[in-house]
């Protein structure tokens, strides 16, 4: 059975800088710390932390809205999750709230910790900073 991660994180930044950081593949892996290639159309292919995740594009509406299909390279061949990404403009910074449809029931404790720790953590952390 598959299961939903919902999170929401502010950050002190404008929606267009934090969604650079998700889609600029330089940027993407200097706040992971880790290799990412991310496209910037829709059906592109991303991956991210090298070659654990992969996945493509399937909306990308700048500064507002990022929705991607995601495989772990641990998980059942084949099966796909959706991420998606909604940057909404408010006092002080942007309201980042996410979605994680479809994770695989087994890895769903571990890859929920991970989005914490790899993605809103490091995020914060380098928004914060400016």
């Amino acid at each position: 059975m598959a299961r939903v991660i919902r999170q929401s994180a502010t950050l002190h930044a404008a929606p267009h800088a934090v969604y650079e950081a998700l889609m600029d593949s330089r940027q993407h892996a200097r706040f992971t710390g880790s290799p990412a290639r991310m496209s910037r159309k829709v059906g592109g292919a991303i991956s991210a932390f090298g070659d654990y995740i992969s996945g493509t594009n399937l909306e990308l509406v700048p500064d507002k809205k990022i929705v991607q299909a995601w495989h772990a390279s641990e998980w059942p061949e084949g099966h796909m999750s959706r991420v998606t990404y909604r940057l909404t403009p408010v006092k002080g910074g942007t309201r980042l709230d996410f979605t994680h449809s479809g994770v695989p029931e087994q890895f769903f404790d571990d890859i929920k910790q991970g989005w914490i720790d790899n993605y809103w953590q490091p995020l914060r952390a380098r928004f914060n900073q400016a």
